[in-house]
């Protein structure tokens, strides 16, 4: 097994840490079949951190506890904040039943 620092530096730390998406994209992180770009697409912190983990967990186990840290936490902050920037109106009428549900972008 390699080294990540023997591949990897700093500044890839950073660009995955602020642009994981297009760091994946164009680098050379090893890509994968449909599960590789369903994660891209939908989860790219937590494809980050299975990547770690498969290739750096016996020279760096370290930097990947750190890498599944970063995938939760940041996985789950972006999800409260979409939350807060969606408003979500619901119309009942006087027995309680739903009428209309709408959600707005603020």
């Amino acid at each position: 097994m390699q080294d990540f620092w023997d591949v990897h530096g700093i500044i890839f730390i950073i660009c995955m840490f602020f642009f994981p998406r297009l760091t994946l994209l164009f680098s050379s992180v090893a890509t994968g079949g449909c599960l590789w770009w369903l994660g891209l697409v939908f989860a790219p912190r937590l494809l980050v951190a299975i990547l770690a983990t498969a290739h750096y967990w016996d020279t760096n186990p370290i930097l990947v506890i750190l890498t599944w840290v970063w995938a939760l936490g940041g996985e789950s902050t972006e999800k409260k904040v979409v939350e807060k920037k969606v408003r979500r109106t619901v119309v009942v009428d006087q027995q309680g039943n739903v009428i209309h549900v709408s959600k707005e972008i603020e």
